[in-house]
């Protein structure tokens, strides 16, 4: 099995590396931007044909939600035509693909976990740019796999983890939403999961969700952090309206997990125990 992973240098891919080396060492390619533009449907098509690839994990994805809202030709280029230029050439040449998507697919008004059955309503930018992805992907290669995902966080690069970290070095207090309810993800356990889909015997495709198990406010998670960590930083519950932003969050993220744990047999950490092997790996 030849494997592509696109995004390699995000927290996902990074991770991934680690764990299909593990698992698979030594057949895997790994390519950013600077190797394999998405967007560029000839560069696609060329490196797709010489490479025989048979499975491909796309991580490559515009993630900056705020910026994404000033900044929507080049998100849409990369979330939309960079996941169609992957799924035309990979169908044509019989190459299964795993497409990474998110929570932001809904609008965050529901007050149960949503399921991949679910009916979607991007309320942003970035999860109207990442829906479309999906749909493309799916029309253009219906054998595909798409896993959707939340508060993704890893012990590299930027996210919340890290930045409340940051700033309880910085300042003796911290302000932190508490009306917005979710998961966090381990981007490891991410990785662990989908090096599984993509090594299975079997090809399964459709969507999945994947988080880690349980539920918290990112106030709850910035507590968690800063008690895990040993920080002597106060952390104050304040709603989602004394922060006004450009783009609109979803309140309520929460991911029905049982269909991917069904079909794969896989056994999903709670959040809080992957946290502290996060916070023990940055160590």
């Amino acid at each position: 099995m030849k494997i592509l992973v696109t995004g390699c240098r995000g927290q996902l891919g990074t991770a991934l590396r680690e764990v299909l080396e593990r698992r698979c060492p030594g057949c895997t390619t790994y390519v950013d931007r600077d190797e394999l533009d998405i967007c560029d449907a000839v560069a696609v098509e060329r490196f797709l044909r010489e490479g025989e690839y048979s499975r491909i994990i796309n991580c490559a994805a515009y993630t900056n939600v705020e910026k994404a809202e000033e900044d929507k030709l080049e998100c849409a280029a990369i979330n939309i035509d960079g996941v169609a230029n992957l799924a035309r050439h990979a169908d044509e040449l019989g190459v299964r693909i795993l497409h990474v998507s998110t929570d932001y697919v809904f609008d965050g008004k529901s007050y149960r976990p949503y399921k991949e059955s679910d009916k979607v309503n991007p309320a942003s930018q970035y999860g109207a740019t990442k829906r479309k992805g999906e749909t493309a992907l799916l029309a253009l290669s219906p054998e595909s796999a798409i896993v959707r995902t939340s508060w993704l966080y890893s012990p590299v690069g930027r996210n919340f983890v890290r930045t409340m970290l940051r700033l309880a070095d910085e300042r003796p207090v911290v302000n932190v939403v508490c009306d917005q309810i979710g998961t966090p993800t381990y981007a490891p356990d991410l990785a662990e999961a989908i090096a599984t889909m993509v090594l299975s015997s079997q090809w399964v495709s459709g969507i999945f969700n994947y988080s880690n198990e349980g539920v918290c406010s990112w106030y709850d998670f910035a507590e968690a952090i800063m008690k895990a960590a040993g920080k002597n930083c106060k952390v104050v519950p304040v709603p989602t309206s004394d922060y006004p932003t450009a783009v609109t969050r979803p309140y309520y993220s929460v991911l029905d997990k049982n269909k991917i744990k069904a079909t794969y047999g896989i056994t999903i950490p709670h959040w809080h125990e992957s946290l502290l092997r996060c916070l023990q790996q940055m160590k």
